[in-house]
């Protein structure tokens, strides 16, 4: 599978349409043989976290994204998706995300911006 700036943007607004905050995409492709790109999402409640989980993992397949694994429920206060070795998201309470500060884990990642992209 080929993620290009269309499908992620596609895959962005699947987590904004559950107001999914603090969106950061990151673009590991030239730093690690494990994934690809890394989408990092903040849900305000587990409540949250678990909506925008099961939002993904229905939206994801009909955009062409399979969903290999996933882990973290039912406590969703942090929950991890792989979508086939190319695309790893972490769906994070506000505590999680603060405490593990998975950017600076791949700070010299590439952070991906659409705002220029014209798409």
């Amino acid at each position: 599978m080929e993620l290009d700036q269309k499908k992620l943007k596609e895959i962005v607004g699947i987590v904004e349409d559950k107001k999914g905050g603090d969106i950061s995409l990151l673009n590991l492709t030239s730093i690690s043989m494990v994934t690809d790109y890394c989408l990092i999402v903040t849900g305000n409640t587990t409540t949250q976290v678990k909506a925008i989980t099961n939002h993904l993992e229905e939206k994801l397949p009909e955009i062409g994204i399979p969903v290999a694994h996933l882990e973290g429920l039912p406590a969703a206060k942090w929950v991890l998706m792989d979508c086939a070795g190319d695309l790893v998201i972490h769906v994070m309470t506000p505590e999680q995300r603060e405490f593990y500060q998975l950017e600076r884990l791949w700070k010299d990642a590439e952070a991906v911006s659409f705002s220029t992209s014209g798409i």
